[in-house]
């Protein structure tokens, strides 16, 4: 048969899969008789592909959802899958093969394994790879194995159908790599562990297991398995500081506490020292050179499997961002970015748990996230962009301060004039609380702001942030965060040389001192400022620390010498008109006549105080002189007054001015014999400038002088 088929218009062909033998021909005379010995088919195996269980500590709430996902609880019959997913090292493998081995007698039909390396140098393996190794785990014959997706998947349900098997599978990188794999039978259990958190599975019926990093306590306890107890409580407080610096991630812990091990000589301290150094930390979280023990491979791998570079971009560059919280607005401002772009990048961050979501819409890094984010900023990103990220972000923050201060103190006469980079999507505030409630929250991060801006060598940045977070401190207090950020402004004003600057920054340092109740450093740091506005010759300015001396000998008790040094304050104030300055002082002044018991001539200033400021928006300082009249006046009226102002107190938010009208609430009990009321007041004024961080002489005076 030399002809050529094909030319005859016959093909002759066999394609698709095929079991057992087959036969080509072309035309067929007669009949075929084919004899063939018949093989009975080979039972199935039951599979055992779980590799061995890693100790873990704690985990008993994330283990008591795992086993409320095998029993059903609120299912309905659906196949059990749970999505157990948390940052690189946090000890997601660890957790799930804990539990399958654990729960072994509750699978008796076995239990599949692989490892999907969604996040390995090299490519993820494709479903219908593991659908392969599967079937083949049952004891398949490969011949008899189909070649693609679709049949493997029917072939691998039919297989499982019926069976009760726990199947888990490792480093999942999207819903459409585990799908496939997921078995249909309602007796088995699904575990896939991922660095991403798979929402989609999560819609289609699957259970989130999120893991966090540990506890203290926890942490404390996978040390003190590798080193031993003895080693640990030997140095306690270094090993408490060393589980911190990991972050509490297994991964890390695993490996500190491997290379301590290997070194029992070494104390913890030494370790400690090392990892402080953040520039070095993530190096010294490693062991020998396989990625499998290098928390910074680890990273790597999160980082390199981002889909896009915006994404990658909004990592690196946020790890430049000043403090542990920001929010889509601090965020697109750093990054230059709109800020509806920004969210979605943060959320896609978030689905790969590169970063957490935390309260009050803020998110934040992993202290080791953080630093491996910060590490790729200085890979990867020019010297010239990371400063001006870093400028970008704390501008931000300036310019956020300077919309609060003319919110809550519109009538004070400052000019913010350092901020470069205005952000395009500004933050506005409903009310004065709201403003002052950012301020108190964002405290940390502006902390981290201005040190940060002193580093970058931003001078005038660094002290006009300070300076913005007055309201803060007048209404809500803090005092005992306040004084180090006041010395940071004196700092930063000093090293950019202007005299000015200087000047104000110890006033704000000397008001610290008072409100700790440090009164001699106090009065050292406005002698300082006083005679830098002498030199400069700022009348205006010298009557403002005129009145802060006269403050601190009114608080010492030097009563007759604060009242000349009011008075003196008070007329440079009448003569350069600065009627809101006037009010100011008239209340001052008040204060240390009602002291002298000189009540009428009090009342007649409060009197002219209270009209000053009815033509000012400082509710703060209206209530106070209110305070002070009702002071003054004593009585049942008296207290009436002081009552509904320390109402107006809480409903401004300023903690300081209730703490004054209850302390006026207690002198108007003790004028009239209550002393059992006045301790109860006092001890309460107490309280709330404690919460505050700030003490009070007078108060502690009079406490004293009852319990005498």
């Amino acid at each position: 048969m030399g002809e050529d088929l094909r030319d005859q218009g016959h093909s002759n062909e066999l394609g698709g899969t095929v079991f057992g033998p087959a036969l080509q021909a072309r035309d067929v005379h007669g009949g075929i008789h084919l004899h063939q010995t018949a093989s009975p088919e080979a039972p199935l195996l039951k599979p055992n592909q779980l590799p061995a269980g890693h100790p873990i500590v704690n985990r008993h709430d994330e283990l008591a959802l795992l086993d409320d996902i095998r029993s059903g609880s609120g299912g309905t019959g659906a196949p059990k899958v749970a999505v157990v997913s948390g940052p690189a090292g946090v000890g997601k493998t660890a957790m799930a093969l804990h539990w399958s081995h654990r729960e072994h007698d509750s699978f008796p039909d076995g239990g599949l394994f692989a490892d999907l390396r969604g996040h390995a140098t090299d490519k993820p393996i494709q479903p219908t790879e593991v659908l392969g190794w599967f079937i083949r785990a049952f004891g398949v014959e490969p011949k008899r194995v189909p070649a693609g997706l679709a049949e493997r998947s029917a072939l691998y349900q039919s297989l499982v159908s019926g069976r009760r098997l726990v199947v888990m599978l490792d480093n999942a990188i999207s819903v459409a790599q585990v799908t496939p794999l997921l078995p249909a039978s309602a007796e088995s259990v699904t575990i896939v562990t991922s660095r991403w958190r798979l929402a989609g599975l999560l819609m289609r019926g699957a259970r989130a297991v999120r893991l966090e990093q540990l506890s203290a306590q926890a942490a404390l306890e996978l040390l003190e398995r590798t080193i031993g107890g003895d080693r640990v409580r030997a140095e306690q407080e270094s090993a408490e500081r060393l589980v911190e610096l990991c972050a509490r991630l297994p991964l890390a812990l695993c490996v500190a506490a491997a290379r301590l091990a290997t070194r029992p000589r070494r104390p913890l301290s030494e370790m400690v020292r090392a990892l402080t150094h953040e520039r070095r930390r993530l190096a010294e979280l490693s062991i020998g050179d396989e990625d499998e023990t290098k928390v910074q491979a680890a990273l790597a791998l999160s980082y390199n499997g981002l889909s896009s570079d915006d994404i990658r971009r909004i990592y690196r560059r946020l790890g430049l961002f000043p403090g542990t919280t920001f929010d889509s607005w601090s965020a697109a401002a750093t990054v230059a970015m709109p800020r509806a772009h920004v969210r979605e990048l943060l959320e896609i961050l978030i689905d790969a748990n590169l970063l957490d979501d935390a309260p009050g819409g803020h998110y934040r890094f992993h202290d080791l996230i953080r630093l491996h984010a910060r590490e790729m900023a200085e890979r990867d990103e020019s010297e010239e962009v990371r400063a001006r990220t870093v400028h970008r972000a704390v501008d931000w923050f300036l310019s956020t301060a300077t919309t609060v201060n003319r919110l809550v103190m519109p009538y004070r006469k400052v000019n913010f004039d350092a901020v470069v980079n205005e952000p395009a999507e500004p933050l506005t505030f409903a009310d004065r609380a709201q403003a002052l409630d950012w301020l108190d929250d964002e405290l940390p991060n502006l902390r981290a702001a201005i040190q940060v801006a002193m580093e970058q060598r931003l001078f005038p940045t660094a002290w006009q942030l300070v300076d913005a977070l007055w309201p803060l401190f007048l209404y809500r207090g803090r005092h005992d965060e306040r004084l180090e950020i006041d010395r940071m402004g004196l700092e930063a004003a000093r090293a950019c040389a202007d005299a000015e600057a200087e000047a104000k920054m110890l006033n704000r340092t000397g008001l610290a001192h008072r409100a700790l109740g440090e009164l001699d450093e106090a009065a050292a740091d406005f002698h300082a400022a006083l005679e830098i506005w002498r030199r400069e010759e700022n009348r205006y300015r010298i009557s403002g620390s005129t009145r802060r001396l006269g403050l601190i000998e009114l608080d010492r008790g030097h009563i007759e010498e604060a009242v000349v040094l009011l008075q003196e304050s008070l007329s440079q104030y009448r003569a350069a008109k600065e009627s809101r300055k006037v009010a100011l002082l008239l209340c001052d002044l008040s204060e240390a006549l009602i002291e002298l018991g000189k009540t009428a001539e009090a009342v007649d200033h409060l009197a002219e105080a209270e009209g000053l400021l009815a033509e000012v928006d400082d509710p703060h300082n209206r209530a106070r002189a209110r305070i002070l009249l009702g002071s003054a006046r004593g009585g049942e009226i008296g207290t009436a007054l002081v009552e509904r102002e320390l109402e107006e107190m809480k409903r401004i938010g300023s903690a300081i001015g209730q703490a004054q009208a209850l302390q006026a609430l207690g002198d108007l009990a003790l004028r009239e014999h209550r002393e059992q009321d006045a301790r109860t007041l006092y001890e309460e004024a107490q309280r709330v400038l404690a919460q505050s961080g700030s003490r009070s002489r007078q108060l502690q005076e009079r406490l004293s002088r009852l319990a005498r």
